[in-house]
């Protein structure tokens, strides 16, 4: 297995570290030897820097991009193209663990997890990868303290010095970037709890809208979750006899869940803001391609829910 560690520290070094003010991201060194990267906390950040975020997020194994897109507000659709899907999306970029020292919280995404190897669905996949150097997301407005980034260190079994943090939250223009960069993240996710192969995937490509902008951590979440759940289109190259695709499709998108047709932000209201008693079904993106290489057949699944983009983004 390709690692997600080398690439996503190949990727900080050659794009990130050089240029951390033209990106507008602070570069914070803690006394444990840990480097910590605001990308949009009390600095601005900014679409390139939500970019190579993403980028991060996903070790290093998938290009980020921006095109024109009339479901955003803000004409911007962020794509994403990778040959290594499952260590990337799965490997790296789900974001499976719930970082809790102390009084500090943040959800974990990024090649530090296949290091800590906790999780799961890392197991059950393959993708525990042990690290000398690595990355890791933090999906937060405040910054670690030594004493998290030792922790975080020895869950991953390397020197703190070893380790880098890269830090933001759901409003900053990074974090938006890279939260809707999660379309193909979603729908692997999906088809592991369907119980499908994912060895059958040999290619993804996803891309989503951009929401608006705001500066309100919860408006944000809805949103950002919305452009992934109703406005996310991704295609899988597949290979092989295994799967039957044409009768697991119309399960693999966000429509096959009873909670879907509502914006996010509601639905998290009714359930009392209580992630885990939603649907698990609805989390994932709004269509699905299937590209066979096996057959030569081309199959689609579920559309984009424009009225509930709409909706959501100019209902706040």
């Amino acid at each position: 297995m390709i690692s997600v560690h080398q690439n996503a520290v190949e990727l900080l070094e050659a794009d990130v570290l050089s240029r951390c003010e033209r990106l507008r991201v602070a570069r914070h060194a803690l006394a444990s030897g840990t480097t910590v990267l605001d990308f949009g906390a009390q600095v601005p950040g900014g679409l390139e820097a939500g970019r190579l975020l993403a980028e991060l997020c996903l070790g290093g194994l998938a290009s980020v991009s921006f095109s024109s897109c009339d479901l955003s507000p803000a004409g911007l659709a962020v794509d994403v193209v990778t040959d290594h899907p499952l260590a990337a999306c799965l490997g790296a970029q789900y974001a499976g663990w719930p970082v809790s020292v102390g009084d500090y919280f943040a959800m974990g995404s990024g090649p530090f997890r296949a290091a800590r190897g906790r999780e799961k669905v890392l197991e059950e996949c393959g993708l525990v990868m042990p690290a000398e150097r690595t990355v890791g997301i933090l999906e937060t407005r405040q910054l670690p303290s030594d004493e998290v980034a030792v922790a975080i260190a020895e869950a991953c079994r390397i020197a703190p010095s070893d380790l880098t943090l890269a830090i933001a939250p759901t409003s900053s223009l990074a974090g938006m970037v890279q939260i809707v960069a999660r379309g193909i993240e979603t729908c692997l996710h999906k088809l592991h709890e369907l119980h499908v192969p994912l060895t059958a995937i040999v290619s993804a490509r996803g891309t989503a809208p951009l929401p608006p902008s705001i500066t309100k951590d919860r408006i944000a979440m809805g949103w950002t979750n919305d452009s992934v759940l109703y406005g996310a289109e991704v295609t899988l190259w597949v290979e092989g006899s295994e799967v039957d695709w044409e009768e697991l499709g119309p399960r693999i998108p966000s429509s096959g869940s009873s909670d879907f047709g509502r914006p996010f932000g509601e639905i998290f209201e009714a359930y009392g803001r209580d992630f885990y008693r939603i649907d698990p079904l609805l989390f994932s993106p709004a269509a699905v391609r299937i590209v066979n290489r096996t057959t030569g057949h081309c199959l689609e699944f579920g559309s984009v829910a424009r009225d509930v983009l709409t909706k959501s983004f100019t209902g706040h």
